[in-house]
C-alpha cells in the first residue's frame, strides 16, 4: 500500500526497477545502526505502540505508509507495495490482498454499487466469472459477458448504468488477446472505469496503465512469486481510483503477511531473467507442437499463425510461458491418457511456478457470449524453467500413450 512513487526513480527500466523497487532507506536499515540491509526485513506487527498522545494523533486514521496498525502494514509490506507501482508508469499506489481472487473481488465491490452495469469478458478466469454471478449479481450488479475479440465494438454494449469493463488479455485458458487500448478509449470517452487481470504478461510484457487501463490486477502467486509457494494478488491504480481501492480495502480488513511479501520481493528480483526463460521455453515446446500432426491447433498469441497474434505484436513486449493445445480427433480417454504418461509435467491448476505444469481444460461451459465449439479436447501448459528438450520428451511419451490403449 503505497503513495507517489519517487520521480527520480520514475526513468529507470523495468529490470532496474525490480532490482531497486522498495529497497527504501527508511525500510532496509536504521542509520543509527551505520547503514542499511540489502532487503527490507520481515516487519512482524500487530499492535503499535506511540510515545505519546500526541503521536498517536498524528498518525491518523487514513495513513497507509505509516506505523498504526499491523492491518494497515508494515515495512515489508508497503516495500512490495512501491515496487509493484513503480513497474506501472502514471500509478498513484499498489494494494494487497491475501489472492489474486481477493483482489479481484475486492476491485470489483470497491468500484460498483447496486444498480451499476458490468461489461465482463466472456474469456475471464473461472473465479471472477463465479464472483460475478454470485455475490455481486446478490448486491444488484448486473453483469454482461462480451466476446474478448470486440475490440472497438465494445461501444455498442456500453448503457447509461455501465460503470466497468474487465479485461483479461489473453485469456488464462483460450489465450484471446484483446484490443485494450481501442477498448480503453471508448470506456475513457464514455466515462467507464476499466480493469486488466494482466497476470499472464506482468507490467514487463504489458504496462496496462500506459495501454490506458484504469486499474491493473495480478495474481502475484504466478509469476511474481515464481516458486509455489505464496499466494497474493494486486490492484494498481490510478490517480483518480487509487483512494477508493484503498479505503474499500480498509473496510473490508484485506491484509497480507508480511512473511509472504518477503517471499514475493525476493521473486520480484529475478522476474525479469525467469519471464524471459519462460517466454523463450514456452515457444520452443509450442513450435514443435504446431509442427505435429496429431496436434488441432496451438493457442499462443506469439505464434505467426494465432488470431491474436498482430495485436499480441503491437502491444506486447514478449511472451510468458502458459499457453494451450488440442489433441486432433481424439476424445477425453485419450487426453486423460497423454495427461497421465507424462513424468517432467505436475498436474495442477496454478501457474507462473518455476516447474512445468499441465491441466485439461474444457472452456465450453464457461461461455455464455461467445461459443467454444472445437471438439477436439485443449490441454494447457505452463512451461517452467527446464531444459525444454527434455520438456518435449515427455510429451512425445504423452503422444505415444495416447494412441495406445
Amino acid at each position: 500500500m503505497t503513495g507517489p512513487v519517487d520521480s527520480k526513480k520514475a526513468d529507470r527500466r523495468p529490470a532496474t526497477q525490480l532490482v531497486q523497487g522498495g529497497r527504501r532507506p527508511e525500510w532496509t536499515g536504521d542509520p543509527r545502526l551505520g547503514g542499511g540491509v540489502v532487503n527490507p526485513p520481515i516487519w512482524r506487527a500487530s499492535t503499535i505502540v506511540y510515545d505519546n498522545v500526541a503521536d498517536l494523533k498524528a498518525r491518523g486514521h487514513a495513513t497507509h505508509d505509516r506505523l498504526f496498525y499491523g492491518r494497515r502494514g508494515t515495512p515489508t509490506v508497503w516495500a512490495l507495495a512501491d515496487a509493484l507501482t513503480q513497474l506501472e508508469p502514471g500509478a498513484e499506489g499498489s494494494l494487497l490482498y491475501p489472492s489474486g481472487v481477493a483482489a479481484i473481488s475486492a476491485g470489483l465491490l470497491a468500484l460498483l454499487a447496486p444498480g451499476d452495469h458490468l461489461l465482463m469478458v466472456d474469456s475471464t478466469y473461472e473465479p471472477t466469472r463465479a464472483f460475478c454471478d454470485g455475490m455481486l449479481a446478490r448486491y444488484g450488479v448486473r453483469t454482461s459477458y462480451y466476446d474478448p475479440r470486440i475490440g472497438a465494438g465494445i461501444a455498442d454494449l456500453i448503457t447509461p448504468e455501465t460503470r466497468l469493463i474487465f479485461l483479461e488479455s489473453p485469456g488464462s485458458l483460450t489465450f484471446e488477446v484483446q484490443d485494450v487500448p481501442a477498448i480503453t478509449a471508448i470506456a475513457r470517452d464514455r466515462g467507464v472505469v476499466t480493469m486488466l487481470d494482466n497476470t499472464w504478461a506482468t507490467p514487463l510484457l504489458f504496462p496496462a496503465l500506459a495501454h490506458g487501463v484504469d486499474v491493473t490486477m495480478m495474481s502475484l502467486t504466478k509469476y511474481v512469486g515464481g516458486h509455489s509457494d505464496a499466494m497474493m494478488g494486486s490492484l494498481t491504480a490510478t490517480p483518480a481510483l487509487w483512494p477508493r481501492l484503498r479505503h474499500a480495502a480498509y473496510q473490508l480488513g484485506q491484509a497480507v503477511s508480511p512473511d509472504e511479501c518477503a517471499l514475493m520481493l525476493r521473486g520480484l528480483r529475478t522476474l525479469d531473467v525467469r519471464m524471459q526463460r519462460h517466454g523463450e521455453n514456452g515457444l520452443a515446446v509450442a513450435r514443435w507442437l504446431a509442427g505435429r500432426a496429431d496436434v488441432g491447433r496451438v493457442l499462443h498469441p506469439a505464434l505467426p499463425g494465432d488470431p491474436g497474434h498482430a495485436l499480441w505484436s503491437r502491444d506486447f513486449g514478449g511472451t510468458s510461458g502458459l499457453f494451450a493445445f488440442t489433441l486432433k480427433g481424439v476424445d477425453d480417454a485419450a487426453r486423460t491418457r497423454f495427461v497421465d504418461a507424462l513424468s517432467q509435467f505436475g498436474l495442477g491448476y496454478s501457474w507462473g511456478g518455476f516447474e512445468s505444469l499441465v491441466v485439461p481444460c474444457d472452456p465450453a461451459s464457461l461461455r455464455t457470449a461467445t461459443t467454444w465449439d472445437d471438439p477436439d479436447p485443449l490441454i494447457r501448459l505452463s512451461i517452467g524453467l527446464e531444459d525444454p528438450a527434455d520438456l518435449i520428451a515427455d510429451l512425445e511419451g504423452g503422444f505415444a500413450a495416447m494412441v495406445s490403449d
